[in-house]
């Protein structure tokens, strides 16, 4: 029964994610029925090579600024006493569960407010500064995990030898080496693949240009060939660090991580307070304050206007990202149960394939795919949108998953198997309630995302239906930007509202668990 469940689960994964992606792989070879490389052949010209190399100049400037950052953080909240650091821990993951184009919307009100122009803004100086606030967080987290399991007893062997800032360049750095270069390459990645915000700040990108091949000129073959060349390039530079990225445990609910040797700050306490305090007003607190101010300018009517747009596609967004939600947390469960308990490794080799594939061509390959007589009927549905959210999302949910399962002793479901009880029983009575708390947390952050979610769906949704961000993505280049500004607030409200959610979830459940569990 157990071997049926993998055998379904990956058979749904492969129809679902990967025969459209392997697809266009194979189609873009083949021209008029034959073996053909002339759409590769094109990718080599001036303009396109340009493009190519501009936007990975870009994407590596906002590797580097996001992993400086979000180490410094890292340092700061996880090795140090400094004041208030669970709870910087918490707010300044706030710009990742955002959506990209509301960061965007809310510093071209800050320009336009200060009064100095939106020239730097509207530039690709002003794409690396906001993807570099977005993915900050990601890199701390990433590092923060690294920090976390380093032994004490090495930092307290190192400080008994020499100084602090010798032993963090010689022991502390090198130990976190792979996430450092985690950060690099997952930032890199996310980066060189994001749509929204290079194309509500007019920067023409690689990824951009693919949408507009596909969209735009219905030159089908140039984007497919395109797509791979960046595929190519995100997996490659994955699997150079999957023995890093595969096993990285970073998104996670909960974990019981090594006695952490503290820093004490003595009288720079107040100087490391004052510097993420500050970073915290410039990358959460301005931009969600400029979109108030920027919506009520011309008093309510904005928000009214806004409201009255959004409303018809409230309860969609919220629907088809509740369904993504629980579709990935299933697929997640199961992949993360063959990862971590049957050491089925290859899984997270393909995960990892699929999630370095940029939004728009997986898009362009769910298009490709479906959009057939025989599978019209999901093409038409709003099941394209969901499966959508499953690929573009999966490896981030089973990470989390995985990491509440390496957390449970092996013991238990061993101790539980010689007492004759089965698969699903052990499941239900063990595993499960054990893992709960992380499953809640997978679900809602995967609902975030799936809720913030813009380069698959603008490609895909078919005709009647309608979600958030395509409503505010295609309103936003002919609206004022007062209305701009309050359709991003409305969609920040939704969003905080299943931030509350996780974060009083988590905690009820959690407290649940310890006492369901207790022995």
């Amino acid at each position: 029964m157990k071997k049926l469940l993998y055998i379904i689960v990956i058979a749904l994964f492969f129809f679902l994610v990967l025969a459209p992606l392997l697809s266009i792989f194979i189609g873009s070879f083949i021209k008029n029925g034959h073996f053909s490389i002339e759409n590769y052949a094109r990718i080599f010209t001036g303009k396109t090579l340009n493009l190519l190399l501009f936007s990975i100049l870009l994407a590596a400037t906002v590797s580097l600024a996001s992993t400086t950052i979000g180490g410094l953080i890292a340092f700061f909240v996880v090795k140090t006493d400094v004041t208030f650091r669970n709870s910087f821990k918490f707010l300044l993951l706030i710009p990742l569960f955002l959506s990209p184009y509301i960061i965007a919307v809310s510093w071209v009100d800050f320009f336009v407010l200060l009064g100095v122009g939106t020239d730097f803004i509207y530039s690709p100086a002003g794409v690396v500064f906001v993807l570099s606030f977005i993915f900050a967080p990601l890199s701390m987290l990433v590092i923060s995990s690294g920090l976390t399991n380093i032994s004490s007893g090495l930092e307290e062997a190192g400080l008994m030898m020499t100084s602090r800032f010798k032993t963090i360049l010689k022991i502390i750095l090198p130990l976190i080496k792979p996430s450092i270069i985690t950060s690099l390459i997952l930032v890199f990645v996310l980066s060189i693949s994001e749509f929204s915000v290079p194309a509500f700040l007019s920067v023409n990108v690689f990824v951009t240009e693919i949408f507009v091949q596909f969209s735009a000129f219905y030159r089908h073959e140039a984007a497919v060939a395109n797509s791979l060349v960046l595929i190519s390039m995100c997996v490659f530079l994955l699997m150079l660090e999957k023995f890093y990225l595969a096993d990285a445990p970073f998104l996670t609910v909960s974990s019981k991580a090594q006695r952490i040797k503290i820093t004490e700050l003595n009288r720079c306490k107040i100087p490391v307070v004052f510097f993420l305090a500050g970073y915290l007003t410039i990358s959460v607190i301005i931009p969600i304050v400029v979109l108030i101010i920027q919506a009520f300018q011309t008093g309510a009517a904005a928000l009214g206007k806004a409201l009255k747009l959004l409303a018809p596609t409230i309860a969609g967004s919220i629907f088809y990202a509740g369904v993504g939600a629980l579709l990935l947390v299933l697929f997640g469960f199961v992949f993360a149960w063959m990862t971590e308990r049957e050491k089925i490794r290859p899984i997270n080799t393909i995960l990892l394939f699929v999630f370095g594939v940029p939004s728009t061509v997986l898009g362009i390959a769910l298009i490709k795919f479906f959009n057939t007589p025989v599978l019209s009927g999901i093409y038409t549905s709003f099941g394209i949108i969901i499966f959508g959210y499953l690929g573009r999302f999966i490896f981030i949910v089973e990470k989390l998953i995985a990491n509440a399962l390496k957390q449970i002793p092996d013991s238990f479901d061993e101790s539980a198997q010689m007492m004759g009880a089965g698969f699903f029983v052990r499941l239900r009575k063990i595993l499960l309630p054990l893992v709960l708390p992380a499953l809640f947390g997978a679900f809602v952050i995967g609902f975030l995302l799936c809720l913030a979610e813009l380069g698959t769906t603008i490609l895909v949704y078919p005709p009647g239906v309608s979600v958030m961000p395509i409503k505010v993505y295609t309103i936003m280049a002919n609206a004022p930007q007062g209305l701009t500004s309050a359709m991003s607030l409305v969609v920040l409200m939704i969003t905080f509202a299943g931030l509350a959610l996780l974060f009083v979830g988590y905690r009820f459940l959690n407290g649940w668990t310890k006492k369901r569990c207790s022995f």
